[in-house]
């Protein structure tokens, strides 16, 4: 049987050119500073960003989490989507370990936070509130279907932050994915935000391993936090490697996640029972809701024919294209998806 693996980008693995570069990886000391692939892959993640330094870190939710400490102090409120990916997966962090208040607004279905909402969140200056110090951007945003926030709307809120007084954090964990969508450099979405947190295990197809970008200023801080979170590394060449293997190679044939996306969504809008909108798909990541039973049975019986997909929220199922997956995989999900539908012969 054909296995297709569809849950999420996560599970890519690293290419034949990663492989190798992690063999070959010169390697030093990075609690020290003296790894030189680390180091590397820091500057050319700062640059990438549009960015004065970046420090490597272990995960995408260890590196927002390092960002809202270093921005924020115990008892600051940190403004952020109700549908964000720091607020509903990355464990209550800034809450459990910073004593920082997470504030919601409602993310439009585009992903984005209306303007008027958002600067209403921002706490005015009264002792009996606390003290509004970030507001938190997600691009692409992963549960509104790996929708892209535009340039023009990212630069709109970083006015308003910049009339507040109150600096942007991107979790940008698939960020390149919104740059191809647009066909603009990373920098130009990134370049606003005070600070900006990036993936290499997504899309990149890296092993592991995330970037935290900002000022020189602000990362030398970022690095305490780092320590403190139990973040430091020693010989992290070998996986810093393949991180820049994949910045290097991986970032362009991203447009063929989004094609095989839109393949599949359209399959899926083709076949009776399911509820999506596949003109609405930008990127690699697909949503449809079954309305024929419940997204677990569904599931289920997905995976009696080799495909693999998530269980979202609200009986919604969630389909992730990514390198691994080629256009014989898109079809076989769809021909699965259709068994499913129409039941036992």
């Amino acid at each position: 049987m054909r296995h297709v693996d569809l849950r999420s980008d996560t599970v890519t693995q690293p290419t034949p050119a990663m492989r190798e570069a992690m063999y070959r990886a010169e390697i030093g000391d990075d609690g020290y500073g003296e790894d030189p692939t680390v180091n590397r892959l820091e500057e050319v993640a700062a640059e990438r960003m549009g960015k004065e330094a970046a420090v490597f870190v272990a995960s995408g939710t260890m590196g927002n989490l390092v960002a809202i400490l270093t921005h924020c102090g115990r008892g600051d409120e940190v403004v952020m989507g109700d549908e964000s990916h720091i607020f509903w997966y990355e464990n209550g962090g800034p809450a459990t370990l910073g004593g920082i208040h997470v504030r919601t607004v409602a993310n439009a279905p585009d992903g984005t936070l209306p303007l008027d909402k958002l600067a209403a969140a921002i706490r005015p200056d009264n002792n009996k509130f606390p003290r509004t110090k970030l507001i938190c951007l997600e691009n692409t945003h992963n549960r509104c279907s790996g929708k892209v926030l535009s340039r023009e709307y990212s630069a709109e809120v970083h006015a308003l932050g910049r009339e507040h007084g109150v600096p942007v954090h991107l979790d940008g964990a698939r960020l390149f994915n919104a740059a191809v969508y647009l066909g603009i450099d990373a920098s130009r979405l990134a370049g606003e935000a005070e600070s900006v947190q990036f993936c290499f295990s997504k899309g990149l197809s890296a092993p592991v391993g995330s970037a935290l970008c900002g000022s020189g200023a602000f990362i030398q801080e970022a690095r305490r936090w780092r320590q403190a979170l139990g973040g430091g590394m020693r010989q992290a060449g070998v996986i810093a490697a393949a991180a820049l293997v994949g910045l290097e190679t991986m970032v362009d044939r991203l447009a063929e996640d989004h094609e095989n996306a839109q393949v599949l969504a359209d399959g899926l809008a083709a076949i009776p029972g399911l509820d999506l909108r596949p003109e609405e798909i930008q990127t690699n990541i697909v949503i449809c809701r079954p309305l024929a039973m419940p997204s677990d049975l569904f599931l289920r019986r997905l995976a009696e024919h080799g495909v693999k997909a998530a269980n979202y929220w609200g009986g919604l199922v969630r389909f992730v294209t990514h390198y691994g997956i080629e256009r014989a995989d898109v079809d076989h999900a769809l021909k699965a998806v259709q068994a499913v539908m129409r039941g036992p012969e």
